[in-house]
């Protein structure tokens, strides 16, 4: 074996071996982190807590329970906005978990006095599923719908006693495989709550543009666009919204905590 091959495995060994010494460090590091987040929160020192909270997700350490602390940190602090934004992002990761649900329907009672969520009735409908339990949904409708057209060609004698039931597998498999894909769609989008008392939102990205409305702390928002401004010497990051009744406008993203799309192949249970 030459000497540049022999080199190459020995680097990849010696990697491996640093990532496998790192690992328990980093879940110990992470471990300490997070007891720590919670002795502030058992102290009632709230906002030091949702700050403890804060930088383990910045680590790329998500998990719902630690999006829910977060929340529960934040709600506690007087943050609606923030609460909001992490139990939703907690409900993504965990969309079956009763804890969060009811937590983040508070919050959400607590801002407007409505605790469903924001949008039209689809779109609530949408979300009531999993993108994976649509998809499971629409799957079993289309083997259904196959197994049909399958007994058809076997017995053609029996065509008119299956033709009803195969016609009515065929359009329920379109539907539920538009749901399906609707569903993916929703749960992808990249989603923004106000985080402030008071955010001003205006027709572009601009400090200099019409202010169109105001929109107040814990207003949930879909993100359409995200654009980058130069102001004097500083970057401005804007994002342009829509809200539950349609408007659209621009915000400086400052004004709102992001919440971060479901990736493709995320698994969600």
């Amino acid at each position: 074996m030459n000497n540049p091959v022999r080199r190459l495995l020995f680097l990849l060994c010696l990697g491996t071996l640093v990532a496998l010494a790192a690992s328990p460090s980093m879940a110990a590091d992470s471990a300490t982190g997070f007891d720590a987040a919670n002795k502030l929160y058992e102290q009632s020192r709230f906002a030091e807590a949702a700050t403890a909270y804060a930088k383990l997700l910045e680590s790329n350490l998500r998990s719902e329970t630690l999006c829910f602390n977060l929340g529960n940190a934040w709600f506690k602090a007087g943050q609606m906005g923030r609460a909001i934004a992490a139990y939703r992002e907690a409900e993504r990761l965990a969309p079956r978990e009763p804890g969060i649900r009811f937590n983040l329907q508070f919050a959400r009672k607590k801002v407007s006095g409505n605790e469903a969520a924001p949008g039209s009735l689809v779109r609530r409908a949408l979300s009531a599923l999993t993108v994976n339990e649509w998809t499971l949904l629409a799957g079993v409708s289309f083997w259904s719908w196959f197994g049909l057209l399958a007994w058809r060609e076997i017995r053609p004698g029996s065509r008119s006693v299956v033709s009803g039931y195969t016609a009515t597998a065929g359009a329920v498999t379109l539907v539920l495989i538009g749901c399906a894909a609707a569903a993916a769609a929703q749960w992808s989008q990249a989603e923004a709550v106000i985080s402030v008392p008071e955010a001003i939102v205006r027709s572009g990205p601009l400090e200099e543009a019409k202010v169109l409305h105001q929109m107040r702390d814990g207003t949930e928002l879909t993100i359409l666009d995200k654009k980058d401004v130069m102001s004097g010497n500083h970057k401005q990051t804007w994002l342009q919204v829509r809200d539950a009744t349609d408007r659209t406008g621009w915000l400086r993203s400052d004004q709102a905590v992001e919440v971060p799309a479901v990736r493709a192949g995320a698994t969600q249970r």
